[in-house]
């Protein structure tokens, strides 16, 4: 099934790694919700429904039973509640120019917590018996590089120390097991396009079990309805007990959304997203990574190249002196060729991308 006509635009559009377009049906939904709310007569049940409809189809998407999908509204507020569990004085290795999101949590934890930083590359090698939690995106936002996730994994098991994966510049055109984690976060206005608000967590039963419900409001109690005032309501007793209070519109708009990547063969989109990218990757003269990306970046400290797209009116973007364009369900080889005749001109001879 392909899931380019879902979409009503993408052409000329490579930014979905920086902000997913959302598809007919999320448009259609969050239009209802506004009108009917604008009318006198907001559904807050239908939103609520929207809620779980989206954890459901979340869950469904990264092979993780429903129970252990939490949800919340930013990767940085499910992050700092690991980060809060991480013992005084412990060790969590990171990779190097990773995302904000992920790794400040534990750089500002305090309490004597040593955040440590290395090569993407080396990242399983460097895990030891001193190491309590490492912290990796599967797919790096700077680069699009894509992590070795059964080797970290493997040797996180060696030493018993937990993993922590953020998925969000992944899960949408890369087929992921959250369970292969004890921990998963990921922000779903990107890849699975979603309006941004919108974010999950996973959670094995070992790592809930050392967590704290810091942030518990009316949403995580086992009720909620029955959770709005005091403290006498039990919180809930899977992984619900860490849901934050969702942003209503937001849901009601990535419940159509997320089941569409949900009922989509992820074999599928994987392919197409990376066969774009190759085929942009090989016209351009740039290595072909170790592990196949969607996200293709090269060096553009000045940013020549990413002019050159914006002056064609196609949008890309622009990370950490690196051009970057992505490919999704809603390009086609027209949209690899129209990006690659902006940038005629330029000497792709010097281009690389070191992976």
């Amino acid at each position: 099934m392909t899931l380019a006509p879902h979409f009503a635009g993408g052409r000329d559009y490579l930014a979905a790694c920086t902000l997913g377009l959302p598809p007919r049906a999320t448009v259609a939904a969050v239009t209802a919700d506004i009108e009917a709310a604008a009318s006198g007569r907001p559904d807050v049940a239908a939103a609520t429904r929207a809620v779980e409809d989206a954890r459901r189809s979340y869950a469904r998407l990264v092979h993780a039973p429903v129970s252990q999908v939490a949800i919340a509204a930013q990767t940085s507020v499910a992050v700092s509640l690991i980060a809060a569990a991480v013992p005084d004085g412990a060790e969590v290795l990171c990779a190097d120019g990773d995302f904000a999101s992920l790794v400040a949590p534990f750089a500002h934890a305090g309490r004597g917590v040593r955040l440590r930083s290395v090569p993407l590359a080396s990242l399983a090698a460097e895990i030891s018996a001193d190491t309590w939690l490492v912290a990796f995106s599967l797919v790096q936002s700077a680069t699009g590089e894509v992590a070795d996730a059964a080797a970290i994994a493997a040797a996180a098991a060696r030493t018993g120390t937990r993993t922590l994966c953020d998925l969000t510049q992944a899960a949408g055109w890369l087929p992921v097991d959250a369970t292969l984690f004890d921990a998963t976060v990921c922000h779903a206005y990107k890849w699975l396009c979603a309006p941004r608000g919108v974010a999950f967590l996973t959670l094995s039963p070992g790592l809930a079990g050392e967590l704290r419900p810091v942030h518990a409001g009316w949403y995580s109690g086992d009720d909620p309805w029955a959770s709005c005032y005091g403290t006498s309501a039990p919180l809930a007793p899977d992984a619900r007990r860490f849901d934050v209070s969702p942003a209503w519109q937001a849901f009601v708009g990535a419940a159509p959304a997320l089941a569409l990547f949900a009922s989509a063969d992820p074999a599928a989109v994987h392919a197409h997203a990376t066969g774009l990218a190759e085929r942009f990757r090989a016209a351009m003269e740039l290595d072909e990574p170790g592990r196949p990306s969607a996200i293709v970046t090269w060096p553009d400290a000045e940013g020549c190249a990413l002019a050159r797209l914006t002056a064609s009116g196609i949008i890309a973007s622009g990370r950490a002196g690196r051009a970057r364009v992505a490919f999704h369900v809603f390009n086609d080889e027209d949209d690899v060729d129209r990006a690659l005749s902006a940038l005629q001109g330029q000497h792709t001879a010097t281009l690389s991308v070191v992976i």
